[in-house]
């Protein structure tokens, strides 16, 4: 799995719950990252 999470395990195998816990982590950070584009356009199409 690759994300942007700042969990980096030094096991091979991680836990259900520790999956669980680092796409949350993940798709916190991709709500975040969408937001900011919204953001974004909304400031691009004020100043056109």
């Amino acid at each position: 799995m690759n994300c942007e999470c700042n969990y980096t395990p030094n096991r091979s195998f991680l836990t259900r719950q520790e999956k669980v816990e680092m796409l949350k982590e993940y798709k916190e950070a991709l709500d975040k990252e969408s937001q900011g584009v919204s953001e974004k356009i909304k400031e691009l199409e004020k100043a056109a």
